[in-house]
């Protein structure tokens, strides 16, 4: 390096002194010029220099840099290399540490907090809000949901076919939600996860999506998280339709416009099946233009349990809660659900919604001695509306209707009825102050008073909540 430095030098006076011999002596203004012209010239030799000593030394070699390259002033290229975290053509990060940052960055990790406070103007013994789903709790500081999220999703344009997610909850609402020992044999093994399944997109036409493991319902337009829904509380609908499955999905997406979706699954709230049925869905998800999506599904499924769990018999040991005794004859009647619900972006701050359930359920398939295939069903729908006054102000309405023909939802017989308005105030990204009204009343009394063991035909609750989330995962979770 020091040689490279002596010859560019000796080069310099050369060419100076063969200057001096044939022309004439300059003057004193002339001899200004060309020091100051020379001393920037030297500098930014010193520069390359400098450049390609740490380009060189730090790769433990001394290369002689090129004529051309030490005549040429610094360029923005020599300038981002030499500030690159790179060794002649060798990375900084090694390819070991490079997989496992592309998996970080493909990877979103979330979490939620949903807390609120609820006022019920019954004033009901026990504080307790009937036929609530996640607002179950009067006059109290309520911790509703604390939940995260880890998603791994696919990206076929990078290579990747395959997915996964896991969503973790806690609160009162794990309690709702989440494994009913009416239901399924042994529900506190799953209850605090919410979701978990794995993905993978086959190669078929524009892609098959095929999903692996428990996931979320989406019969009915409401879902889990409060910061994606158009109210704080939850409609009896959410309450009454499936919570959860686990089996397998697929969809197709035959155009932009309409995809298909199909599951298998081992029945409705169920992650361990109580019957060998294994309950399907068919549909299909709409979006005949950019501002409306409309989605309709058929559940067909026999929810009866064909075992009762008994302690355990066998002298051979088994976990706990898998010793049963079989119910003889089994109940074999067929649940149906149709279910359609849409949503039109009418304009950019106002958003419409509308859903319509029916949802019928036999005992029996078949009529016979000492058998009833009478059915039972329950009908209606909920229609929503939502104002965007500000980005950070919201208005919200809902009005619903249900009714309960054999009581598969409430216990009796009776036509329900809400209607809710709710009020946002965005703070933050990820911080929202939700203030609710809403009325729920009936045909029938059915909704706890002040009074042990009398019933009140409504109850109107005001609502208070906060909810926070925060991660990488953009849009609703």
């Amino acid at each position: 390096m020091r040689r490279t430095i002596a010859l560019l030098t000796a080069v310099w006076i050369c060419s100076m002194v063969g200057a001096a011999q044939e022309t004439p002596e300059p003057s004193r203004q002339e001899l200004n010029n060309r020091i100051e012209k020379l001393e920037t010239e030297v500098d930014e030799l010193k520069q390359i220099v400098n450049q390609l000593r740490a380009h060189t030394e730090g790769n433990g070699t001394a290369t002689e840099p090129r004529a051309a390259d030490a005549q040429t002033p610094a360029t923005p290229a020599i300038r981002n290399a030499a500030s690159q975290p790179q060794i002649g053509s060798q990375s900084l990060v090694s390819a070991e540490d490079r997989t496992a940052l592309d998996f970080l960055r493909d990877t979103t990790l979330n979490l939620g907090l949903d807390t609120y406070y609820d006022y019920n103007f019954n004033a009901p013994l026990g504080r307790v809000n009937l036929l609530r789903a996640y607002d179950v709790l009067s006059n109290e500081f309520s911790l509703n949901q604390a939940s995260m999220v880890l998603e791994h999703a696919p990206d076929v344009s990078a290579g990747r076919r395959w997915g996964a997610r896991l969503d973790l909850q806690f609160g009162q609402a794990t309690d709702t939600l989440q494994g009913n020992p009416a239901n399924e044999p042994r529900p506190e093994i799953y209850r605090n996860i919410f979701q978990v399944y794995g993905t993978y997109v086959a190669p078929i036409g524009k892609g098959l999506n095929i999903d692996f493991g428990k996931w979320a319902s989406s019969l009915g337009i409401e879902n889990n998280y409060t910061k994606d829904q158009i109210n704080y509380s939850r409609a009896f609908w959410f309450s009454f339709l499936p919570f959860y499955h686990m089996g397998a999905r697929v969809s197709y997406p035959l155009n932009d416009r309409l995809t298909l979706n199909y599951w298998v699954v081992n029945g409705t709230n169920q992650v361990e099946a109580t019957n060998g049925f294994k309950d399907e869905l068919f549909g299909f998800t709409a979006k005949p233009r950019k501002s409306v999506s409309w989605t309709m599904n058929y559940y067909l499924g026999q929810e009866h349990p064909d075992r009762i769990v008994v302690p355990p018999t066998s002298p051979i040991p088994v976990q706990p809660g898998l010793s049963f005794q079989a119910i003889t004859p089994a109940p074999d009647g067929r649940t149906h659900i149709f279910d359609s619900y849409a949503t039109w972006q009418a304009t950019p701050k106002l958003t419409l919604a509308l859903e319509g359930d029916y949802f019928i359920q036999r005992l029996w398939r078949q009529a016979g001695p000492g058998r009833s295939s009478a059915p039972a069903h329950v009908d209606g729908g909920a229609g929503y509306i939502q104002y965007q006054l500000t980005s950070k102000v919201a208005v919200a309405t809902r009005a619903e209707y249900m009714s309960d023909r054999g009581g598969l939802f409430s216990g009796v017989t009776q036509a329900l009825k809400e209607n809710t308005v709710t009020f946002d105030y965005k703070l933050a990204d990820g911080f929202l102050m939700r203030y609710e009204w809403r009325r729920d009343f009936s045909n029938r009394p059915s909704f706890l008073s002040d009074v042990q063991g009398v019933l009140s035909k409504d109850q109107n609750t005001a609502t208070l909540g906060l909810l926070w989330w925060w991660g990488r995962k953009e849009g609703s979770w």
